[in-house]
């Protein structure tokens, strides 16, 4: 098996075949990112393919810090396409009102009983401006300070997009278990 090092080394050296490994290694995981920020196929198309050329062009200088990094890096790449995207297509933007139908929730409903691809499915239907947060904020890993310094927005602007994706994307999951259960 080949490891992620040595698949680097293979395309620095102009292995067209080790190109097409690292692609069919990792287009699974970009897609998944990818699609957390952006759900419509065809933009998603887009956000992959400007990904997978900056991840290519951008191969000389990565620095390898060991197994896992290259995944973490191309993810890097893609949150971050997916972002530009956003904002080119000028459908970033931030709510400041929850929807009257949205209901403060204290108790986070149990997301382990549904499938990855519903949940991924319930992430994409938020607005984008939570969506955004709430994946710089929980899969990314990033503090309010820094998501505000990546978006152009104020720390508080972050935190209450998180606290609003939060109430939305709980209330979607307890309407999909409630279908479930009926």
């Amino acid at each position: 098996m080949e490891t992620e090092l040595q698949l680097i080394e293979a395309i620095r050296s102009g292995d067209a075949a080790a190109r097409r490994r690292l692609y069919e290694g990792y287009v699974g995981y970009a897609t998944a990112v990818g699609r957390r920020y952006v759900p419509q196929e065809a933009d998603l198309h887009d956000v992959l393919q400007d990904s997978f050329i900056k991840v290519f062009t951008g191969i000389g200088s990565f620095s390898h810090r060991g197994e896992g990094s290259l995944k973490q890096w191309i993810g890097r790449i893609v949150a971050n396409q997916a972002i530009d995207h956003l904002r080119r297509q000028a459908r970033f933007t931030l709510l400041d009102e929850l929807p009257d139908t949205q209901a403060e929730t204290d108790d986070e409903p149990d997301v382990g009983h549904i499938p990855p691809d519903v949940l991924t499915t319930l992430i994409g239907r938020l607005p984008t401006g939570y969506r955004t947060v709430l994946n710089l904020y929980v899969f990314e890993q990033l503090s309010h300070r820094e998501i505000a310094r990546r978006l152009g927005i104020k720390e508080g602007t972050s935190a209450s997009q998180f606290l609003r994706a939060k109430q939305q994307l709980a209330s979607m999951i307890k309407a999909y278990l409630n279908t479930q259960k009926a």
